[in-house]
């Protein structure tokens, strides 16, 4: 062991078994530590990062164990103290153990980590040559370091927005992807927390009128091995390796400053009225299969912290496709999880969370649970039950796709949504009853669980597939540059490039993908639910055809802020505006065909202006549907117990690929309408071109895939 060359030790009080991690007082630091496992515990300080050797490391036995909790307090010890942790016991990777004290391990609970794996042989717990044989060689200079982190943070007048769900417009986005090229930020902040919190990228936002910025994961993630290889890197993110640390690759100022920073960009937001959504891993972690590295709970309390197979303990159960899975089961997994999330809703100011392969979660072990632990200690939770909890409800175990399942004060990500519009635009047969489903909220997936339209977050796109730009203009993946033979990322995309492959001069071609996208984007703002964006679509963005962009951390995915489709901004801000002014398209409650002083809350009918029957919903030639929906019959209060009315609404949708003559409902329906968009017309309400009168009981040309939106107006 290393000479010690600091006091550090010098002064060690008992300490206390909770909280769990590194805890700065301002009188010194408790860290704790929980193993079930262990035969001896060292809590190892380090001096330089720098100093790559590592030959400063002072290592104190902690003596102290109180229900498998290892604990010390050292008054000494200040914030911005790098540390580890090497745990003595049994090393038996045929039953799960792998306890190695010559690998420095990350603390679960680090709220700050410094530095990264470089990929030694040191960094894994077996010689390579031979995983029978543990490996000795010391890891400290390879793995990264958990840092104490300072907790005292001048929130000031700091309030979340506490937007109502059925209120919520969601971006999501990536912190590097969103700042890396725009040229309002100065350089040495782009791609970093601060970045986001500055004005021209808040300013953009506060444009765009979203309520809510969903970000990918910003938990501390490592770059995987395979992709170190390849010279890529884990561009998304989805590979924690410490639920409680701010990523430090976005980090302007470095991780000493790490959570500082991520504070006062949620500040920042707040400020502007925005929320932040958090897009959360807590299914799996960095260590990977049982070939993987020992970098943190697999060197602490491997069997505790996996799920690990039933008469093969040596190898994990895998719902991930990432190589292991977290133990549900065991309490202390669940408590470091709610830790987890409370630490970023209580100290860090989070507003909601999204849980990625949400089902791997309620696994008991195999079967899908939705009275699982985690689910009950959720609900029962005073403060975590109350945040924005929204799930990724699918996994890619047996059984693993589960949309509509999840508990009721869940949002789904709703990839039924996705499917059902995008076959419905690119004129798929037999969709027309699902479009019908969809728009209106699904309500036959959530209502029978008591649940609102707000359980429904609707999604065209998302980081994972095609970007807008691309779905309307590839009907192929070209994925080549991830290094995977193009065998990665989805092959099914119900995508349509409109007759040419990729970019084209052909302005016909070019003008039905616009107003595709048109299309789609003005679906989803006018359906019921929670609208949510992609970061980037507002603008155009494209990859070029790579639906997978998972590695790619260059150009390919960053928002490209020199080519903006300033035309395709100003729709998708019209339509983010229509939304807001009108509550009859954020309903929070469904439609139920009620009649309200004699008309029905909603009716839909066919091009010929009759009511649509059972026959009609289920002929699979048909591609065009109308809906009227009554802004009279919202059943909602505003916060004084005013009842909530609004402007009645007849949208027109024509996926085929003929102009129809639309008959326009008698005056039961409206004393007149005007047209408030046309996608087929974009200028169509603007200033450019004032709204136009249409008469009831007229007919009117509605051209081929497009949308157009009519508003009840009073006789002139």
């Amino acid at each position: 062991m290393p000479e010690p060359t600091t006091p550090l030790e010098s002064r060690r009080w008992l300490g206390a078994p909770h909280p769990l991690g590194a805890s700065y007082d301002g009188s010194g630091t408790n860290f704790a530590l929980f193993s079930s496992v262990a035969e001896g515990v060292e809590l190892c300080l380090l001096g330089d990062p720098t100093d790559h050797r590592r030959t400063d490391e002072v290592r104190i036995d902690i003596t102290e164990v109180d229900g498998h909790i290892w604990h010390a307090h050292l008054p000494d010890v200040r914030p911005g103290q790098h540390y580890g942790w090497r745990v003595h016991g049994p090393w038996d990777p045929d039953r799960g153990l792998w306890c190695n004290p010559s690998k420095l391990l990350i603390d679960p609970y680090a709220k700050a980590i410094d530095g990264e794996v470089d990929w030694s042989p040191a960094c894994f717990g077996y010689d390579q040559a031979d995983p029978a044989k543990p490996n000795f060689d010391d890891s400290a200079p390879h793995v990264p370091l958990s840092v104490v982190s300072d907790p005292f943070f001048d929130w000031g007048n700091d309030r979340p927005p506490a937007t109502p769900m059925h209120k919520t417009v969601i971006y999501e986005a990536h912190v590097r992807g969103l700042t890396m090229r725009h040229p309002g930020v100065p350089e040495q902040l782009r791609g970093t927390y601060a970045a986001i919190a500055h004005p021209v990228v808040i300013d953009h936002l506060i444009r765009l009128g979203v309520t809510a910025i969903e970000l990918m994961p910003v938990h501390q993630f490592i770059h995987d091995h395979r992709l170190h290889e390849l010279g890529l890197r884990n561009y998304w993110g989805y590979n924690s390796v410490a639920f409680l640390a701010p990523h430090n690759g976005y980090s302007a100022r470095g991780p000493l400053a790490v959570a500082q920073e991520f504070k006062s960009m949620v500040k920042a937001l707040h400020a502007a009225g925005i929320e932040v959504i958090l897009d959360v891993v807590y299914n799996h972690t960095a260590e990977g299969n049982h070939l993987g590295p020992t970098l943190s709970m697999r060197g602490i309390d491997n069997r505790a912290y996996y799920q690990v197979n039933d008469g093969n303990e040596g190898t994990y159960l895998d719902f991930t496709g990432t190589g292991n899975s977290m133990n549900m089961r065991h309490p202390h997994v669940l408590q470091l999880i709610m830790d987890s999330l409370r630490y970023w809703h209580n100290e860090m100011h989070v507003d909601g969370f999204r849980f990625d392969l949400a089902w791997t979660l309620a696994r008991d072990p195999y079967e899908v649970d939705r009275l699982s632990s985690f689910f009950d200690i959720v609900q029962q939770d005073p403060v975590i039950s109350q945040v924005k909890l929204i799930a990724e409800p699918w996994d890619l175990g047996e059984g693993g796709y589960k949309v509509g399942n999840f508990p009721p004060q869940w949002s789904e990500w709703n990839g039924e949504y996705r499917d059902t519009i995008r076959d419905f635009w690119r004129g798929e047969p037999s969709t027309l009853a699902e479009f019908g489903y969809r728009f209106t909220g699904s309500s036959d997936i959530y209502e029978a669980t008591s649940r609102k339209p707000m359980a429904s977050i609707n999604f065209i796109t998302c980081h994972d597939g095609f970007t807008l730009t691309d779905l309307v203009s590839y009907n192929h993946k070209y994925n080549i540059a991830n290094g995977e033979d193009n065998s990665d990322g989805e092959s099914h995309n119900r995508s349509w490039n409109h007759g040419v492959e990729g970019p084209t001069d052909d302005e016909a071609i070019a003008g039905l993908r616009a107003r595709q996208r048109r299309n789609m984007i003005a679906t989803m703002m006018l359906s019921q639910g929670v609208p949510m964006l992609s970061g980037g679509d507002e603008i155009g963005r494209t990859q070029h055809g790579n639906n997978n962009g998972y590695c790619q951390d260059n150009e390919l995915s960053w928002h490209d802020w020199s080519d903006v489709d300033r035309d395709f901004l100003k729709w998708v801000q019209r339509l983010v505006d229509l939304r807001k002014a009108h509550p009859v398209f954020r309903r929070p409650r469904w439609f139920h065909g009620r009649n309200i002083r004699g008309i029905h809350d909603m009716v839909w009918f066919r091009p010929d202006g009759i009511e649509m029957t059972n026959e009609n919903w289920e002929t699979d030639h048909a591609r065009a549907v109308g809906v009227f929906v009554n802004g009279n019959s919202i059943q909602a209060t505003d916060p004084f117990g005013g009842r909530i009315v609004d402007d009645t609404f007849m949208l027109l949708f024509n996926a085929s690929e003929y102009d129809l003559d639309w008959m326009i409902r008698d005056g039961k329906w409206a004393d007149r309408w005007v047209c408030e968009l046309d996608t087929a017309d974009p200028d169509t309400g603007t200033s450019e071109r004032p709204t136009r009168s249409i008469d009831p009981g007229t007919t009117m040309s509605v051209t081929n895939r497009s949308l157009v939106v009519l508003r009840s107006a009073p006789k002139t």
